[in-house]
């Protein structure tokens, strides 16, 4: 991700696209899941939305949330 604001020009704050990224990454959902999850809540947003978010801020997510762990020895 870029140094500055990341969520610059994005349309949602960025609490939104980061539960729905994280939503998608953690368990088992369907772009149209998380959707349908952010419409109960009354957030309307497309899956390909959630989709592109998925696609930009979920490797940075996955640095962030992985970067503890020592994954050599599982193999």
């Amino acid at each position: 991700m870029s140094h500055g604001f990341p969520f610059k020009h994005h349309r949602f704050p960025p609490e939104i696209i980061l539960l729905a990224v994280r939503w998608y990454c953690r368990y088992a959902l369907s772009y149209r899941d998380v959707r349908d999850m952010l419409s109960e809540r009354g957030i309307e947003v497309d899956a390909s939305t959630v989709y592109r978010w998925v696609l930009k801020f979920g490797p940075e997510i996955a640095k962030r949330n992985f970067s503890h762990c020592d994954w050599r020895g599982l193999t």
